[in-house]
């Protein structure tokens, strides 16, 4: 193995908290409530995707999506920029990597421009030779492609690469793509069965000590 891929929300900043929190004041705008279990259950989902979810759900004029969206992630950065929180262990994991000379790359869900902002506040931005964004592409997590294309650009093949996410979707869309998946789930998603799909669970990146061969 030669290539490690990063999911980024939930795993190297602790933005999940702040998408509920911005999800939660959109929709109270419109008196409509979330719980968290309602919220995990989406967890990992395109911003678009997870929206219009929710408006089914609700039964929303779905001519407001996009008037949603935008304000989300206008939120959402905001909220990031403000208090966003570093993962334990994210200087830990790109150092153990950048010294066995992996080649790394992000993989995310989210908008190119949420990206950005993270890994330039993470100061990541010179380790990573790929980052690649499922927001314009025809599918996003649990579809593997936003994987696969982080491996293309880092010319490296799927049985060359160990991925680590958050979430279920994450993991899911990691295994499809045929590759290695540490995941590091959310101390409330800890016990979920569905883990087992994984090939090593950890409470935090810094409990993962040994790359495979």
């Amino acid at each position: 193995m030669n290539t490690v891929i990063f999911d980024m929300d939930g795993l190297l900043i602790d933005s999940e908290p702040i998408w509920q929190e911005a999800t939660s004041e959109i929709f109270a705008t419109k008196n409509l409530h979330i719980t968290l279990e309602q919220y995990e259950s989406t967890t990992g989902l395109r911003t678009a995707e997870f929206l219009e979810h929710w408006f089914d759900y609700f039964q929303l004029d779905k001519a407001l999506l996009f008037q949603w969206q935008s304000a989300l992630y206008e939120l959402v950065i905001a909220k990031v920029k403000s208090k966003g929180q570093v993962m334990q262990g994210v200087d830990y994991i790109f150092d153990l990597f950048a010294k066995q000379n992996f080649k790394m790359g992000v993989a995310s869900s989210s908008p190119m421009i949420l990206i950005d902002c993270v890994i330039d506040m993470l100061g990541v931005r010179q380790q990573l030779q790929a980052i690649t964004s499922a927001e314009d592409l025809p599918f996003g997590k649990p579809n593997p492609q936003v994987y696969i294309n982080c491996a293309n650009e880092l010319n490296s093949k799927a049985n060359d690469c160990i991925c680590f996410e958050d979430s279920i979707n994450g993991m899911i869309a990691a295994k499809a793509a045929k590759m290695k998946c540490v995941v590091v789930p959310a101390p409330s998603q800890f016990d979920d069965l569905r883990w087992h799909l994984s090939d090593l669970k950890i409470k935090s990146l810094l409990d993962f000590k040994t790359i495979p061969s």
